[in-house]
């Protein structure tokens, strides 16, 4: 009850809170729901987040899609209407809604007039916990997911999966090193029971953080403590372990994209190596900076891509950072040759300073417009949520600020000492190759004509 009066006193005086996004209402229900309650500057408005913290990894790679498949049943209608009557009554209340299954969590997503917030909250948990699951429910959420991974999982699909034809550099890569699983998950197999114990082991107020931003009804804690605090907490369900490098890889290869093409990708794959501190901040500088140094070299100094790029990526417990390029195929070998004059440079010479503290001073600047309204601040508040300590998410600003040029340059040099893997997505045959094999079959058939005519003239002459 402490907690609900400090609430609504905190919710009385929405101006302080609302001028700094990084100041949040935020605790728990007796029944371990997690709460964040945030002003926001746009009125009229609430954004709605419900994160259920079960994703794609807390399964084996058979199972995987259970999440997803759940997440799309609770759609499927919570009285005789079905689908489209529980449709109907968002649209009336005027909101919108819609859910995602990461790896990481199951995440609902809405936005909703002010005025009705206590309502489309009252949906959303009608949603958990009075969606029925029945067979035909079941079927049709199976051919909505299948659609979304791209339709009907074929075997020539599984095929070319198996052969490594079916993935991107970077997943391939993950495939390889037993960070990722080598075919795509199907959801024929799964059954009603396997669903229902989902819902009943993650589903649950202590599983779960809602977070709400906008104009706040000033008695929404009361509400929220007679409604949502009604559920019934479970016994904590264990995550499983992230995978890790295990198995090794080799260190190049060319994967097939295509039949013909003069195109061609390069990427350069390292495992970001674990920091003591800052480490996001860290590798989030370091890419901006490669990815400024990319574009000098392979752009503006040779002329080989348009638009290269670094990138960082997370297969299960390990990070990486990738520099690629679209090229013409005849120019990967000089493009591999930048990149190795490139790291040389830098593990010799270290990063420029002047080039560091502009491209810092960038990151730093981009986060004074980088959210902006109700949507987006929930938005960052959902992925930032492990930042979240003592009614405050840490300031990423501040975070860049505090990396040194010195802690840069070690972050770089740990990463680029690696070999790292490197990965060319190319087509078959380039067009030049099937122009050649066109001719080379012309003259083929003309000579088998020129010989077959030879041949049929040679009774005639005796």
């Amino acid at each position: 009850m402490r907690c609900l009066l400090f609430a609504c006193l905190l919710l009385g005086s929405l101006p302080a809170f609302a001028l700094d996004r990084f100041q949040v209402e935020g605790y728990a229900l007796p029944n371990g729901l997690q709460l964040l309650l945030k002003p926001g500057t746009e009125r009229g408005h609430v954004a709605i987040r419900l994160v259920v913290g079960v994703g794609l990894d807390d399964f084996d790679c058979a199972d995987k899609e259970l999440p997803h498949l759940l997440e799309h049943l609770l759609f499927s209608g919570i009285d005789a209407t079905g689908e489209g009557g529980l449709e109907e009554r968002m649209q009336a209340l005027g909101g919108d809604w819609n859910a995602f299954t990461s790896n990481a969590d199951t995440t609902f997503v809405i936005e909703a007039p002010a005025k009705n917030q206590r309502k489309v909250l009252d949906l959303l948990l009608a949603l958990l916990t009075q969606t029925r699951i029945d067979e035909n429910a079941i079927n049709a959420a199976k051919r909505v997911v299948e659609r979304e991974d791209g339709g009907h999982y074929t075997r020539l699909r599984r095929f070319l999966d198996r052969q490594d034809l079916g993935h991107s550099a970077s997943n391939q890569l993950a495939v390889e090193l037993g960070l990722k699983c080598p075919q795509r998950a199907e959801v024929g197999h799964l059954t009603q029971a396997q669903l229902e114990k989902v819902r009943q082991a993650w589903y649950a107020p202590n599983n779960m953080t809602l977070i709400v931003v906008g104009e706040l009804d000033k008695l929404l804690p009361a509400y929220l403590e007679r409604t949502w605090g009604a559920l019934q907490a479970v016994e904590p369900s264990e995550h499983r372990p992230l995978p890790d490098l295990r198995v090794s890889a080799a260190h190049e290869r060319t994967l097939t994209r295509g039949f013909m093409g003069d195109g061609a990708k390069l990427h350069w794959l390292v495992p970001e190596p674990v920091l003591d501190d800052q480490h996001d901040e860290t590798f989030d500088i370091l890419k901006d900076y490669l990815d400024w140094a990319l574009y000098r070299q392979i752009r503006l100094n040779h002329g080989l891509s348009y638009g290269p790029w670094a990138e960082r990526e997370v297969f299960g417990g390990v990070g990486f950072m990738s520099l690629n390029a679209d090229l013409d195929r005849d120019d990967v070998d000089e493009a591999i040759q930048v990149l190795e004059d490139l790291k040389a440079d830098l593990l010799k010479n270290g990063l420029d300073p002047t080039t560091f503290a502009r491209i810092k001073q960038a990151a730093i600047a981009h986060q004074a417009w980088a959210v902006q309204g109700n949507s987006a601040l929930a938005d960052f508040y959902w992925s930032a949520l492990n930042d979240y300590e003592d009614g405050r998410f840490a300031n990423p600003a501040r975070e860049l600020q505090g990396v040194t040029l010195e802690e840069a340059n070690k972050a770089m040099r740990e990463l680029l000492l690696q070999p790292g893997y490197f990965r060319i997505e190319k087509p078959l045959i380039s067009d030049d190759q099937v122009l050649w094999l066109v001719a080379g079959g012309v003259g083929v058939l003309l000579l088998i004509v020129i010989g077959w005519r030879l041949h049929r003239r040679k009774p005639a002459e005796h």
